[in-house]
């Protein structure tokens, strides 16, 4: 049934309402009063049948859920829980009272996230930017020149080496084979375990030799129990059959062999070598990231599987960001990934970062220098929303967790415009000028 809403506009004679009792110049507050929420109602009202089933929690407090989480780096389960805790994440969500029941069950933003999907997804950072718009922070001006990079977006998968890979396999299909009814021979339980641990300590010690011997051993329990399993069951069900193909394909596979499997659960899941000295290979997604080469908005971001060279992504990550601010960029700046790149793509000049040229002037040359902007916002994007590991389940899972982290980004972008626009209304008619304090200061404060 089509979602009910949360706001009724109505007076309680027994509670206060949250307007009455939250700072209005708190930054969150005034968030939830400039985004236009209604845009989301016309965009997933599509997705609720009119009249059957139950009534659909409101789209204003799932929306604003993954807002929160992804803006403060919190969990499913840790935003549903902090959301009684604190006043203003309910009037973010659109409560006209103070609630102290949760409102749903995590697994709730999970079967809403498959509902929307990633396409979806792309309407929570489009109205990120419209109201970064409406309040003059984005312009079209700063659209016109863009920085574009790609990342990796590593899943939350164990580190895949051959041994690890056997003694996960022969687990899931012992774990399973036992749910069906299918009495093996031997399941390597004890034995298993023992050559995992030995294979871990002989290769921490350096001993190659009995490292391999533990390895080879696991692989040869790991075959035995795919043997077993294939005699006893013609007709194995569903999740026993995927299970039993992946491991087929783990325990063939060699160490040169192109799309190898890394993962029993994700077999999304890609290797990724991006040259760097700490981590020689990553595991998980590529994604292509675009932000404004001004104010450092990030206007496109998706995930590609596959791994693609950099430059065949450059097209779509163009076309996601006109999709999603509304204008198309002029300038696109990159690395020397995309080398190979055409110079022009749909009316969009590319930029490759080079040595600068005696020809070059200087107002060109800055925004060449301002292409490197992109890395920290990379590192924020990572380290502060949730896109450093990826914990959503299948290819859907990349693309929606990399886009909700690009949400997450833009939001406590403006939170922190509109406090300091809060600053400046703060101390609107004092001058603020500093410069007759530092003259009292000793010169060599003055330099720095």
């Amino acid at each position: 049934m089509k979602p009910k809403t949360s706001a009724t506009g109505q007076e309680d004679l027994f509670r206060s309402r949250l307007d009455q009792i939250l700072n209005n110049r708190h930054p969150l507050f005034r968030l939830a009063n400039t985004i236009d929420w209604s845009v989301f109602d016309k965009e997933f009202g599509s997705h609720y049948v009119a009249k059957i089933g139950r009534p659909g929690l409101p789209i204003r407090l799932l929306v604003g859920l993954h807002y929160l989480k992804h803006a403060y780096n919190v969990s499913d389960e840790t935003v549903v829980a902090q959301f009684i805790e604190n006043g203003y994440w309910q009037y973010f969500c659109g409560f006209e009272h103070f609630q102290h029941q949760f409102p749903l069950d995590p697994t709730t933003l999970v079967k809403w996230r498959k509902r929307i999907g990633p396409k979806g997804m792309e309407k929570l950072l489009q109205v990120t930017i419209e109201t970064a718009k409406g309040k003059e922070y984005v312009t079209e001006k700063d659209l016109e020149r863009v920085n574009v990079d790609t990342t990796v977006q590593e899943k939350a998968v164990s580190f895949p080496t051959d041994a690890r890979l056997y003694h996960k396999a022969r687990r899931i299909l012992v774990r399973l084979a036992k749910r069906g009814g299918i009495e093996l021979r031997q399941s390597y339980e004890r034995l298993g375990k023992r050559a995992f641990i030995m294979q871990g300590r002989y290769s921490h010690a350096r001993q190659t030799k009995r490292a391999k011997r533990e390895q080879k051993r696991l692989r040869l329990y790991l075959g035995r129990v795919i043997r077993d399993i294939e005699r006893k069951c013609e007709a194995a069900d569903s999740l026993l059959a995927t299970m039993l193909a992946r491991a087929k394909q783990i325990f063939g596979q060699k160490r040169n062999d192109a799309n190898k499997l890394y993962s029993m659960q994700a077999p999304e899941v890609e290797c990724i070598a991006k040259g760097k000295a700490h981590k020689k290979y990553e595991f998980g997604c590529k994604v292509s990231l675009v932000s404004t080469s001004e104010n450092s908005w990030i206007v496109g971001v998706q995930a590609v599987h596959g791994n693609p060279y950099d430059g065949h992504t450059l097209k779509d990550a163009l076309d996601q960001a006109q999709a999603i601010s509304g204008w198309r960029p002029q300038h696109a700046y990159c690395d020397k990934g995309y080398k190979g790149a055409p110079a022009t793509l749909d009316s969009t000049e590319i930029h490759l970062a080079n040595k600068k040229k005696k020809s070059m002037k200087a107002s060109a040359w800055k925004w060449y220098r301002r292409r490197s902007g992109i890395e920290p916002i990379i590192g924020h994007v990572k380290q502060d929303h949730r896109m450093e590991r990826n914990y959503l389940k299948g290819e859907e899972g990349d693309k929606i967790n990399a886009i909700l982290a690009g949400c997450g980004f833009n939001i406590r972008k403006l939170l922190r415009a509109i406090l300091l626009w809060l600053f400046k209304e703060r101390f609107r008619g004092i001058d603020l000028n500093l410069m007759p304090l530092l003259e009292c200061l000793p010169r060599r404060f003055q330099t720095n």
